[in-house]
């Protein structure tokens, strides 16, 4: 029986990343052997068990055979006659098809210190193409290596092509697409994952409503980068810098997927496309399974940002609206990360733009902490009712927000 360290931990140990989980692959043994020594069985589909002390996962060497569409369309066959380079080549890019021994030798039948050194993220066989999920995979290894300078290979890609081509990705059940995509936000460059998804035709099957956006032209007086998509990447990679939260990120990314449903006569305006994109990001939250929390932060950007953009000119009473419509007074967190939102929509158009002031976030929380702070007389709150005490505390509310706009 042999044991070795393989995937991501000997990558990222070669490139002088950090890395915390460590997996181990077991030639030469069977489920019983590992039973014997004290390992706790967790793998369904195959053996995969946990150290009886440090609790990392050591999987049965194992072969996988095609035999259906789609992300579960695999025979699995484990065996102690499976070698080490077999059970490499069912891995998806070479980079990750690399094991280790226990000396530190390093053991590369595939040529992945060579891609690591070339900075290429390229498949391990042919029989990459079968398995959908691959194409999310290189694109969060794209977003998230983007940074040392690494890419997709071109044939690589081409075969990324051909899985999307084959119509494999509608296979793809949605909570898997949204785990993919959630980690891909959660990356340095989440705005590359989705640009990789593009080029090889992904991001139209998985995300469409995003996919929309490329093409669809605005007014270049506010919008100099003026194509809609290229706008809504550049909104992401400012919401990157300013934020890791995935909820800020997945706001950044949708909120204005509605403008893809302005009819072309209408362009480059796009009157109303803050409700209709509302809407749009709740069907997409649906079909995703959407976490709560980040459908929530999303409709609420794609509904309010351009208000928000606007508030400088705004009326203390549509000041409050604002804030009661976000219930910044309940959610004061959540407020935070709409405004992050909102400054991410602002400054992503174009570099000029990109780390320009944006006085509007600091103004509602201003408005919002002036009007948290007011307090009604005791002698109201004892005589009067609901309704009109409510009515009060808002009056007050609006004076204390224009007492900040006079002074």
């Amino acid at each position: 029986m042999d044991i070795y360290l393989v995937g991501g931990a000997v990558r990222d140990k070669l490139l002088g990343r950090p890395f915390t989980e460590r997996d181990y692959v077991v030639v030469g043994a069977a489920p019983d052997d590992l039973l014997a020594l004290g390992y706790r069985p967790v793998g369904k589909d195959f053996p995969v068990f946990l150290h009886p002390k440090s609790g990392e996962q050591y999987a049965l060497a194992r072969t996988e055979r095609k035999t259906g569409p789609g992300y579960y369309g695999f025979a699995t066959r484990f065996s102690p006659d499976v070698t080490l380079e077999e059970d490499l080549a069912r891995r998806d890019l070479t980079i990750n098809a690399m094991a280790e021994r226990a000396d530190g030798t390093v053991l590369d039948p595939y040529g992945g210190q060579r891609d690591l050194e070339a900075r290429l993220l390229r498949h391990v066989s042919p029989a990459f193409v079968e398995d959908p999920l691959r194409v999310l995979r290189v694109a969060r290894f794209a977003a998230r290596l983007a940074p040392l300078g690494f890419t997709v290979a071109d044939e690589t890609l081409h075969l990324m092509r051909e899985i999307v081509a084959a119509g494999e990705m509608r296979a793809l059940v949605p909570e898997r697409v949204w785990v993919e995509t959630e980690r891909a936000l959660g990356e340095d460059t989440p705005a590359v994952y989705f640009e990789v998804l593009r080029a090889c035709g992904a991001l139209a099957e998985v995300f469409p409503e995003v996919d929309a956006l490329f093409g669809v032209p605005q007014p270049p007086k506010w919008h100099p980068e003026i194509d809609t998509g290229v706008h809504t990447l550049q909104v992401l990679d400012v919401a990157a810098s300013l934020s890791r939260d995935t909820t800020v990120r997945f706001a950044a990314l949708v909120h204005d997927v509605g403008k893809a449903l302005t009819p072309r006569d209408q362009w480059p305006s796009h009157f109303g496309h803050e409700a209709t994109g509302a809407k749009l990001i709740e069907k997409m939250a649906e079909r995703l399974r959407v976490p709560t929390e980040h459908r929530d932060l999303a409709v609420l950007v794609a509904r309010h940002h351009a208000r928000v953009h606007r508030v400088g000119e705004q009326r203390p009473g549509t000041i409050l609206e604002l804030l009661e419509m976000t219930d910044a007074f309940r959610r004061g967190e959540r407020f935070e990360r709409f405004l992050l939102a909102c400054e991410s929509d602002a400054r992503g158009r174009g570099p000029e733009l990109r780390a320009a002031p944006y006085p509007q976030a600091s103004q509602l929380r201003s408005a919002l902490a002036a009007a948290s702070a007011v307090k009604l007389p005791p002698e109201i709150l004892e005589k009067e009712k609901g309704p009109i005490i409510a009515e009060r505390l808002r009056a007050a509310r609006i004076t204390a927000i224009r007492s900040l706009n006079a002074a």
